[in-house]
C-alpha cells in the first residue's frame, strides 16, 4: 500500500484514533551513517562517525553543546550534505560521493526545540501541512484524528500562540508523526519547557513513538532524558563518537573519566596503585579500568555512600546535611582528604550535622581511570 493510501485508509477508521487513542503505525526506517564527516571552515563538527538506527529503536545523540550531535542529525535530515562517508535510508544511498537527496524527498520527521509551528496558521492547518499530497477534506480529517491522539482536538481552530509551550509542543509532535514518517528527527523537543512539564511530555512522546514505530533519533544534552527515552545512547565529544550502548551500560560502564562525570556528579579522589589495588583516603578498591600505572583517578558518586554506624568503613565526620524529600544531601571530611565529599544518604538514615560516623562504600558507584599526566585533581 502507498503511503498515501495507507493514511486515507487510517483516516476511514476513525476508531483507531479516538479520543486519546492509540496512533497508527508506520513502517520503520533503517538508519545509518557510515563514516561520515562534517566541516565549517576549519573546524571538524563530525568526523568518521558511523552507526545504525535499527528500524523501530529510539536513540538519543548525547554531549555537550558543540560536540556535533546536531550537525548529525542535520545531515540525516538533508539540511546539511556531507564532506566525506554516506548517509543511507534502508540501504539506500541519501547523501555521499554519488548522490543527495533533498530532505522532502526523505520519508522524515522533523521536531525542532522551538517547535516551528506556523503562527498564521491555525492548529488543525499546523498539523494538515505535511498532508499537502492529499485532497484537502482527507488531510483535515486526519489531523484532527492526530490531534485527538494527543489530546488538542478541542483548540483545532485556534493559533499557535494561544496555546502553551507544552500544547505547541505536542502539536509539533502530532505534525510530524501525521505522515507517518519512516523516520523521527528531534533536536532538543523539551528543552524549552518547565521540568515539572518536561517530565509529563517525556512520556505522552515515548508513547506515541512506541505506538508509531517510527525509528527515532533525538538529540539531547540532558542525560536524565537520554536515559529515560533511548533504547540506545550514542555519547558525544567533539565531533566523534565516545561510546554506544544503552544507557545502562553507559552508566554502569563510562568508558573514561568524562563519561562518567557526564551522568552524574562524581567526588573525585587521588588513587595509588599498591599490591594490585588501589588505595584511596576512603580504602582500597579494585583495579578496574587501570592499567596499573603509579596514579589514578577514582570517582565516587554521591549515592555510593552509605551511612554504616555499626560498620568498618571509614569514619567521616558530617559537615553539613540539607533534607532534600527521600534523600539528605551530607558533606562529609574523611581522614586524609581536604575537602569534603557529598553524598546522598537516605533519609531515614542520614546522621546529623555534626556528628561523626563510619560510611560504607558501595564498589558499583566507585570508577577507577588512569591519571593523565596533566591531570590535577581540585
Amino acid at each position: 500500500m502507498s503511503s498515501s493510501n495507507k493514511i486515507r485508509s487510517e483516516a476511514r477508521d476513525t476508531g483507531r484514533w479516538g479520543p486519546r487513542g492509540t496512533a497508527g503505525a508506520t513502517f520503520a526506517g533503517l538508519l545509518a551513517f557510515e563514516g561520515v564527516a562534517k566541516r565549517f571552515g576549519r573546524t571538524a563538527a563530525v568526523e568518521d562517525v558511523s552507526f545504525s538506527l535499527a528500524p523501530g529503536e529510539i536513540v538519543c545523540l548525547l554531549g555537550p553543546s558543540g560536540c556535533g550531535k546536531t550537525t548529525l542529525l542535520r545531515l540525516a535530515a538533508g539540511i546539511e550534505r556531507p564532506d566525506g562517508g554516506r548517509v543511507l535510508f534502508d540501504g539506500q544511498e541519501m547523501a555521499g560521493p554519488s548522490r543527495f537527496v533533498p530532505p522532502e524527498r526523505r520519508n522524515i520527521g522533523l521536531m525542532f526545540q522551538d517547535f516551528a509551528l506556523f503562527p498564521h496558521l491555525s492548529i488543525l492547518e499546523n498539523v494538515a501541512f505535511g498532508l499537502r499530497n492529499l485532497p484537502r477534506e482527507e488531510a483535515r480529517l486526519i489531523a484532527r484524528h492526530a490531534l485527538e491522539r494527543v489530546g488538542l482536538a478541542h483548540y483545532a481552530g485556534s493559533y499557535p500562540h494561544h496555546l502553551s509551550g507544552g500544547e505547541q509542543q505536542r502539536v509539533a509532535l502530532a505534525r510530524a508523526l501525521v505522515p507517518r514518517p519512516q523516520v523521527m528527527l528531534m533536536d532538543e523537543p523539551f528543552s524549552g519547557l518547565d521540568q515539572r512539564l518536561r517530565e509529563s511530555v517525556r512520556a505522552e512522546t515515548l508513547t506515541l513513538l512506541r505506538e508509531t514505530r517510527a525509528s527515532c533519533l533525538l538529540v539531547t544534552h540532558d542525560p536524565v532524558e537520554a536515559m529515560g527515552l533511548a533504547d540506545r545512547i550514542f555519547l558525544m565529544r567533539q565531533g566523534r563518537m565516545i561510546q554506544a550502548g544503552t544507557p545502562e551500560q553507559l552508566y554502569r560502564h563510562p568508558v573514561d573519566a568524562a563519561a562518567a562525570r557526564f551522568f552524574s556528579h562524581a567526588n573525585e579522589l587521588v588513587g595509588r596503585a599498591v599490591d594490585g589495588r588501589i588505595e584511596t583516603a576512603l580504602g582500597y578498591f579494585p583495579m578496574t579500568n587501570h592499567p596499573g600505572s603509579a596514579e589514578a583517578i577514582v570517582l565516587v558518586r554521591p549515592q555510593g555512600i552509605r551511612h554504616a554506624p555499626d560498620g568498618e568503613g571509614p569514619e567521616g565526620y558530617v559537615t553539613e546535611a540539607r533534607f532534600q524529600g527521600d534523600d539528605v544531601k551530607c558533606s562529609i571530611l574523611f581522614k586524609g582528604l581536604e575537602d569534603p565529599l557529598t553524598a546522598l544518604i537516605d533519609a531515614r538514615q542520614a546522621p546529623p550535622r555534626g556528628s561523626a560516623s563510619r560510611f560504607a562504600i558501595d564498589p558499583g558507584h566507585v570508577f577507577i581511570f588512569e591519571k593523565p599526566k596533566s591531570s590535577s585533581i581540585s
